[in-house]
């Protein structure tokens, strides 16, 4: 299909789109907060403070959808300010808990914003204000019209980190005429497998322009400088919190609705046997805090909330804010830690015994498994891992991974890595070094953004 027919139909649909779309953005935004700045800057309006940060400096934008990907794109910051130091960066980000995330990490070079809507008329204005020299987009999230205009404008645009499960092919390939005509503008794209090269050269990338780099995600080469104060830290307030020293903790990380429910029961089955073990959860949306606090009380569970959730908390649950809060008490008593806060996941993984990766029971795609097993820790996950496929495909191969195929199967995974840890921590290590192809991907990475011909780099693979 013609490329102007294509923008034609998408300027004609997203209008709509954003209509239907806006009182969830609005209801999203009063919950987490920051909604006058965040509606601002999604229209390209700025503050004068803001403004001067781009004044003349044609910055490198990248652009984050969530926190996982923020995660990811600040590795490359930080690689890219290794190399070229003094160069200026605009990091923009989708929502508001990506936006804290990396507001924590602005400095005299990094600028962080909220995405503009995808609107002809907004991203022309902000493209003039920030005059980037590039736009780096990270993993999955290519707007047409920002493309489109930057092309134009002769700004080199790349797709770097570049996810596209299965499942996702499928669905792209069904739009393929409308897909094609956009993803052709794109002057690179770096992915983490071979196998995802054909992939996206289906989709209309050129294959030269296509490079083998590793995942930056799963590149632990640059691990935070402040995370052993943080993990300290969620120590801390789990033993303030009444937490016993002498616990085991089993960590769901990531989670979604319903799995909450079913990591409390599993720990408490288990706790017969194992009756140190104390159940923290993270879940993926730090709002549904006060949520999940319900869920658990209604089933019998004691909930202990890290901060206050953005939505309303039943008065008949403590927030550990609270100076009447109950005294401690052990784990047998049901207790559960809920982290419903942001920022925070990867120092979680240094806490505990074994991790539970959450959206791979009770909802489709799963979460990233790599981390924690980075961290050294024994995982296990659920059925639905389709968004991480190619990973856990890799981790199986090598024994590197527990994967079950129903919820059902979970405490008896759970139980053999509590009857012997060793276990559990050679799979971690198995799984570990099958990961080691993807060090220094962010270096690589950050060769592939600087290059100013991104198929010179189409060759390169890791070792």
């Amino acid at each position: 299909m013609p490329r102007p027919v294509v923008y034609l139909i998408y300027n004609l649909l997203l209008p709509i789109a954003l209509l239907l779309g806006l009182p969830t953005f609005v209801i999203k935004g009063i919950r987490r907060g920051g909604l006058a700045r965040n509606f601002r800057q999604r229209l390209g309006l700025f503050r004068k403070e803001t403004l001067a940060r781009f004044n003349g400096e044609k910055p490198i934008w990248i652009h984050a959808v969530s926190v996982g990907e923020i995660f990811v794109a600040l590795k490359i910051v930080e690689s890219l300010q290794n190399a070229a130091p003094g160069q200026k960066i605009v990091l923009s980000t989708t929502t508001t808990t990506g936006y804290t995330v990396a507001a924590e990490r602005e400095s005299e070079t990094l600028t962080v914003i909220h995405n503009p809507v995808d609107l002809p008329v907004v991203t022309s204005r902000v493209i003039r204000l920030i005059d980037p020299s590039q736009l780096v987009l990270v993993e999955a999230e290519v707007w047409p019209n920002l493309v489109g205009q930057l092309k134009r404008r002769g700004v080199p645009v790349k797709l770097v980190n570049a996810r596209l499960s299965p499942r996702s092919e499928k669905r792209y390939q069904k739009f393929l005429p409308l897909i094609r005509p956009v993803f052709s503008l794109l002057d690179g794209v770096s992915v983490p497998f071979e196998v995802d090269q054909d992939r996206w050269a289906g989709l209309g990338v050129p294959s030269g322009h296509i490079a083998v780099l590793g995942s930056v995600k799963f590149d632990n080469g640059r691990a935070s400088e402040t995370a052993s104060e943080q993990i300290s830290e969620l120590r801390t307030w789990l033993v303030e919190t009444g937490l016993p020293g002498e616990s085991r903790i089993l960590l769901g990380g990531s989670t979604h609705d319903g799995e909450e429910v079913l990591l409390a029961q599993t720990a408490k089955s288990l706790r017969e046997k194992f009756p140190t073990l104390a159940l923290v959860i993270i879940p993926r949306h730090a709002e549904r805090g006060g949520e999940i606090a319900s869920q658990l009380e209604q089933v019998g569970f004691s909930p202990v909330l890290k901060s206050e959730s953005n939505r309303a908390v039943p008065n008949r649950v403590k927030s550990t804010t609270q100076p009447s809060w109950a005294p401690p008490c052990s784990a047998e008593e049901n207790r559960v830690w809920i982290a419903n806060t942001t920022g925070e996941l990867r120092s979680w993984f240094h806490l505990a015994e074994l991790v539970v990766i959450g959206k791979s029971f009770t909802a489709n795609g799963g979460q990233n498994p790599v981390e924690p097993i980075l961290a050294g820790k024994p995982v296990v996950v659920g059925p639905n891992m389709q968004n991480f496929s190619d990973v856990v495909t890799d981790l199986k191969s090598a024994n590197g991974i527990c994967q079950v195929e129903a919820a059902d199967e979970l405490p008896e995974a759970l139980r053999a890595f509590l009857d012997d840890p060793e276990t559990g921590l050679e799979m971690a290590r198995r799984g570990k070094a099958a990961m080691a192809r993807h060090e220094g991907a962010a270096d690589r990475t950050t060769a592939f953004i600087l290059d100013s011909v991104a198929g010179q780099t189409g060759s390169d693979q890791p070792t």
